[in-house]
């Protein structure tokens, strides 16, 4: 769900809401199908938002072991 799809939904959900098509052409009511798509569009948006924040806030920690920054010393005196 990416926000793309979001903005595609609400622009569909729009159009079919708010414009004078003809429903009996169809057999249903454009008017509910365009608010379901005008809603679905919002809570696409809102959750690829979400998931955005998510990746954004995360990071990766990387363990070098072996490296040259490792020192391992022994002291045999003891």
């Amino acid at each position: 769900m990416g926000l793309g799809l979001g903005i595609t939904l609400i622009v569909l959900g729009a159009i079919l809401s708010f414009t004078d098509l003809v429903d009996n052409a169809v057999g249903t009511n454009l008017d509910t199908i365009g608010w379901i798509l005008l809603l679905a569009g919002i809570l696409s948006i809102v959750v690829g938002l979400i998931m955005n924040g998510q990746r954004a806030r995360s990071h990766t920690v990387v363990e070098r072991r072996g490296g040259p920054d490792v020192v391992e010393r022994r002291d045999d005196r003891y």
